[in-house]
């Protein structure tokens, strides 16, 4: 737990600017126009409609604080950016408490000197990118889209009833498959490539890790997501995690270029 904090202090979180206040007329408003985000979760051909633009929901800075230190919070300018789970997919438990298998511990211990692949231009990919940056879902009876504000490559999620691929190409999204179980959508990805880490601290994934995902859009403006990770070479057991995704109302997520105006490489090669 303790690296996280010299490895998020060189990341700059590449958050995508907002489309304001563009009033969507699909929104339910209250009186005074406002969104009403508690308001039933609309529906499209009679599945619950995950489209919208969501955010995971930030961690309190008293809790970073608790866990890192103040000393992390000093560092890191946009920690009202970051989420545990994001941080750390073992937030809440000690070192020796985590499932991890040797292989693991060995990887672990390379990246401490190494910085995540988003300080290269390279995609957070999943489950980490959900967690720390905006990203926006379009919904087909056949497939949902989902859109990265921070440039990752577009996810396809596909429900038509296909199955994952047996040898899939490694890729940074992977290859998902979506089911409806009620009003949950259950996602299952497979085949991301090991270059990706689980989450900021750099967890590692194998190429038999399977990620399983369940989102539950419980009225219009918030949606519980459930993340769980099997990898038998890595980990011990699996390891399951809850958030809450929050809509982003009459908003959008624009185009953003990594290297664009970047200036950072430069401070961290000389670290």
């Amino acid at each position: 737990m303790k690296r996280i904090a010299l490895v998020l202090s060189v990341i700059t979180a590449p958050l995508a600017a907002q489309w304001l206040d563009y009033p969507d007329a699909r929104t339910p408003r209250t009186k005074d126009g406002k969104p009403n985000l508690t308001a039933l979760a609309p529906r499209l051909n009679g599945k619950i409609d995950l489209s919208g633009v969501w955010q995971a929901q930030r961690t309190p800075a008293s809790e970073l604080s608790r866990v890192l230190g103040t000393q992390f919070l000093n560092q890191q300018v946009d920690s009202n950016d970051l989420t545990k789970f994001g941080l750390d997919i073992f937030w809440g438990l000690r070192p020796d408490e985590e499932p991890i298998q040797p292989a693991a511990a060995a990887v672990l211990m390379q990246r401490r000197t190494s910085d995540p692949p988003v300080t290269k231009c390279l995609p957070a990919s999943v489950p980490a990118g959900e967690f720390v940056y905006e990203f926006k879902m379009i919904q087909t009876p056949q497939e949902i889209i989902a859109l990265s504000g921070a440039g990752d490559p577009a996810r396809q999620i596909y429900l038509d009833g296909r199955p994952l691929p047996k040898d899939p190409q490694p890729s940074w999204m992977g290859y998902s498959i979506g089911k409806w179980e009620g009003d949950i959508l259950v996602v299952e990805t497979t085949g991301v490539t090991e270059a990706a880490w689980l989450d900021f601290s750099g967890h590692p994934r194998s190429q038999s890790t399977r990620l399983v995902e369940r989102y539950h859009r419980r009225d219009f403006g918030h949606m519980d997501l459930e993340v769980t990770v099997e990898d038998p070479k890595y980990y011990t057991r699996s390891v399951s995690f809850k958030e809450i995704l929050n809509l982003l109302p009459d908003s959008d997520i624009l185009e953003f270029v990594c290297a664009e105006n970047e200036k950072d490489r430069a401070h961290m090669a000389a670290r």
